[in-house]
């Protein structure tokens, strides 16, 4: 009888440490992303993949559309994290705030847009553009600013050598190209190759390729955030890195499989070929560091633009132990 006695006992205690075990709360983030693209592969491979989920986090996505709208969304509360460009971190900065966002975790490190050409060039060359209605990207958003910086590396200058525009809302811009006279537009995947396919457009060169690495989305967050949420926030970057590992192990093909639900509208096939124009041209950050000198190009970036308020150091907006202690640890 004790011996039956004592083996419901230590079967209620192991069904009792299943049960807090399963019962265990995630911890929610909630996550602000700057606009839905093929660009941020990795973070919906987390997301689908469950890597979120296995390191205890809720992360609850939602798509804000643009980087002035992301940086209120983060610094009014409305969200935890924002993927961004790293460029907003110090615009906020330089704005005296007492509470400005940390860089921890680059997610991209090239440029993700590609210009593309109403017409057929078949021969195209930088020259090309000269003298022709060019349908930018917003004024001191990091597309703007690394597509000026190209067309000046090509001896084009922006502001006198064509008509570009400007006045057009992020999410407006390829609807705008396709009803309107520009001859040139600045676009991301999936949208580049969608216009392809569908003769609305011809991809002719890659900002990515031409401007170098630069820290172009990264996931940061409030000083406040980071320090009273460090377990969270290193759990967030282990996810992240695991994603960012399971990109660079798998084919475009099954990355497209993967994160296919947050294009619904676009086809396997398609997004597959976008995917593999990140991967060509190493669009995607392979770990999660942030380093000195991609903060320097960008500093470059910005001041060859005359968007750079201030000479922000690095040490100050980007935090690369977080990510260090992640890799370190690395299972």
């Amino acid at each position: 009888m004790k011996k039956i006695k004592r083996i419901m006992l230590l079967s209620c205690g192991f069904l009792l440490f299943l049960t807090a075990c399963n019962n265990q709360e995630e911890t929610t983030i909630k996550l602000a992303e700057v606009t839905r693209s093929l660009f941020y592969a990795p973070q919906y491979v987390a997301l689908e993949k469950g890597f979120f989920k296995e390191a205890g986090l809720n992360v609850e996505l939602q798509t804000t559309w643009g980087g002035d709208k992301t940086m209120t969304a983060l610094l009014s509360d409305g969200a935890d994290v924002a993927l961004v460009g790293s460029e907003t971190s110090i615009y906020v900065y330089a704005q005296d705030s007492k509470d400005y966002a940390v860089n921890f975790a680059q997610l991209t490190q090239t440029d993700g847009t590609f210009l593309v050409a109403k017409e057929p060039k078949p021969n195209f060359t930088w020259e090309d553009i000269k003298g022709t209605t060019f349908l930018g990207q917003r004024k001191g958003g990091m597309p703007q600013m690394v597509g000026e910086f190209v067309l000046k590396q090509h001896d084009i200058n922006p502001q006198t050598d064509l008509d570009l525009q400007q006045n057009i809302e992020f999410a407006n811009i390829p609807g705008a190209f396709v009803s309107g006279d520009a001859e040139y537009v600045q676009l991301f995947e999936p949208t580049a190759s969608t216009f392809e396919k569908e003769g609305k457009g011809h991809i002719v060169a890659s900002f990515g390729e031409e401007s170098g690495h630069v820290p172009y989305t990264v996931f940061m967050a409030k000083q406040s955030f980071l320090k009273e949420n460090d377990a969270e926030i290193e759990k967030f970057t282990k996810a992240v890195y695991k994603a960012q590992q399971w990109v660079e192990a798998h084919s475009a093909k099954e990355i497209a499989q993967v994160i296919q639900p947050y294009f619904e509208d676009t086809d396997v096939e398609m997004l597959a070929a976008s995917i593999d124009r990140y991967k060509s041209q190493g669009s995607f950050a392979t770990d999660p560091i942030l380093d000195e000198s991609e903060w320097s190009n960008l500093k470059d970036i910005m001041q060859e633009a005359g968007e750079l308020p201030a000479d922000v150091p690095y040490t100050d907006l980007v935090n690369t132990k977080i990510a260090e202690e992640v890799i370190g640890n690395k299972e």
